[in-house]
């Protein structure tokens, strides 16, 4: 199922809101005093033309900031409706991708990789503050195959809901390093916004669209 959710937008549109009030605030300040200055001026020494002019294209800047915070609202909520538009286009098509960060989501994450030679060493994997959360010894055989993870940390507790991603520092029966890939590839069946991140579902996987490295047409 497609979800869209509106955090990013609401929180945009929330600063927007922030800053026009802030707007409409020294507005609504200025005309009171320009019109209380007018309404108590000397009549035998009234304001200097010069210096109401001056005034008078302060109120008009303010005003024009206004409705250009306003005209920056629109534009804002129209990329972001037509950005996450763009995303389900994803959605049946061919995409190659770096797997070495996936989703976490009730307590389950995988990883698909492929090694040339068996291989024995540790992993580790972080959070998207870059934090290792967990870590391990870890033995890999040669070929294809399915790292999982039950979403517990070295502490003990339950890891968040959110991307992460894997590393491997192992080595083969010759101590040499090998290289761990982690790339994955495959029909994309559904783009889930709930994380705050687009995240694109293909079979058992789940990755941003910033992993993405290429998408064709389904042969």
């Amino acid at each position: 199922m497609t979800t869209i959710p509106s955090t990013s937008t609401a929180a945009a549109g929330s600063s927007a809101a922030g800053s026009q009030s802030g707007l409409i605030a020294n507005y609504e300040l200025f005309l009171n005093i320009l019109t209380t200055q007018i309404q108590n001026q000397d009549p035998l020494d009234p304001l200097d033309s010069a210096e109401y002019t001056s005034q008078l294209v302060e109120y008009s800047n303010v005003e024009q900031s206004i409705q250009q915070n306003k005209n920056l609202e629109e534009i804002i909520a129209s990329l972001q409706s037509s950005q996450s538009l763009s995303y389900v286009n994803y959605i049946g098509n061919e995409v190659t991708a770096d797997a070495s960060t996936t989703a976490l989501s009730g307590s389950q994450a995988s990883w698909d990789y492929d090694i040339t030679e068996a291989a024995t060493g540790t992993f580790e994997i972080r959070n998207s503050g870059g934090a290792v959360v967990y870590s391990g010894d870890v033995e890999l055989d040669a070929g294809s195959g399915t790292f999982h993870w039950n979403g517990q940390t070295d502490s003990g507790q339950d890891a968040v809901d959110g991307l992460y991603t894997i590393s491997f520092d192992v080595k083969d029966a010759s101590s040499r390093s090998e290289a761990v890939r982690t790339t994955v590839s495959g029909v994309v069946d559904s783009v889930d916004w709930s994380s705050g991140e687009p995240i694109l579902q293909v079979g058992n996987q789940r990755f941003p669209v910033s992993a993405v490295m290429s998408v064709a047409r389904p042969s």
